[in-house]
């Protein structure tokens, strides 16, 4: 697969840029609410858009080296790499069934 496919799978699908859209917004409130408030269960949201790829990279993290060594780090950027595979997988099953409904419509 090119470069120029992965990123137009993952970007510049209708679909994928909702997704991305609507998991930066929900970073973007979490922060906010960090910085001016208490956070409460705010911090769940991301996890919960993006699972199950987040909560497989905090399992993994917790297996590493348990529970008290993630890093917030680690597992915010599980967030922001589960974001863009899920994105990815959004957007080429939306090609695919666009495919197979044009190849429908056709015959």
């Amino acid at each position: 697969m090119h470069v120029r496919a992965l990123l137009r799978l993952t970007f510049a699908n209708p679909a994928s840029a909702v997704y991305l859209g609507v998991v930066g917004a929900s970073i973007l409130f979490e922060a906010a609410v960090a910085i001016f408030g208490e956070p409460g269960f705010v911090g769940v949201w991301p996890f919960l858009l993006t699972a199950p790829a987040s909560l497989l990279f905090a399992m993994v993290g917790a297996e590493a080296g348990g529970p008290s060594a993630l890093s917030y780090w680690f597992l915010a950027g599980g967030v922001v790499v589960s974001a863009l595979i899920q994105a990815f997988v959004l957007g080429a099953l939306t090609e695919t069934l666009r495919g197979r409904l044009r190849r429908t419509a056709t015959r």
